[in-house]
């Protein structure tokens, strides 16, 4: 049975991580330092690894600190103030504010780094776990969509072995939502023609 009384406080933490998730770092980042709309460099994305196509390694680093704090901010201050519950709608919110950002015609990032921040603000032995499944792939593979998609999936599994079973069914919807915003990433990797990270980068 649904608690009517709870949906005002559900909405304003959906809303408030929403808010949180929609903003773009690697658009206004890359304004600020008087580069072109990263929109229309490489692949198109506002993420930080299309940033660093630019060669601007110390924005790119900027963009996903940025990208990936939103997200603990997000749940960290919603936790703080409403409770462990409520933060967990607040992740959600700004999952789907970084992925469909409203000042950007709902066109936004892939949701790597703040499905990072997010497990940073929900558990570190998970965080731990996708770091290093991640590494793990990205140096026998050098592919760094198939280590995100390879960690992401791990991800509610660890969850769920360290009892965080809440948590895990949240990830299971971001690892889900994740996977379709990779589907061109999905698509090249079985045709062979993803490109690989170079080891210099």
């Amino acid at each position: 049975m649904i608690d009517w009384s709870l949906v005002p406080a559900c909405a304003a933490a959906l809303a408030f991580g929403y808010l949180c998730g929609s903003i773009p770092f690697g658009v206004l980042l890359t304004r600020l330092a008087g580069m072109q709309d990263i929109r229309a460099v490489g692949s198109g994305n506002i993420g930080a690894t299309n940033v660093l196509r630019t060669g601007r390694k110390g924005l790119a680093v900027a963009t996903l600190l940025g990208d990936a704090l939103k997200g603990t901010v997000a749940v960290l201050v919603v936790r703080r103030l409403y409770g462990h519950d409520l933060a967990l709608v607040a992740g959600f919110g700004a999952f789907l504010g970084h992925l469909f950002p409203v000042w950007l015609r709902f066109i936004g990032g892939k949701g790597v780094a703040i499905y990072l921040g997010l497990l940073l603000a929900l558990s570190w032995p998970a965080t731990l776990g996708f770091c290093l499944v991640w590494l793990a792939v990205a140096a026998l593979t050098r592919y760094s969509s198939l280590s995100a998609l390879v960690a992401s999936a791990a991800t509610p599994a660890i969850l769920w072995i360290v009892d965080q079973r809440q948590e895990a069914l949240l990830f299971v919807a971001l690892t889900a939502l994740l996977w379709l915003m990779h589907r061109a990433n999905i698509a090249r990797l079985i045709s062979g023609t993803e490109p690989r990270v170079s080891r210099k980068r």
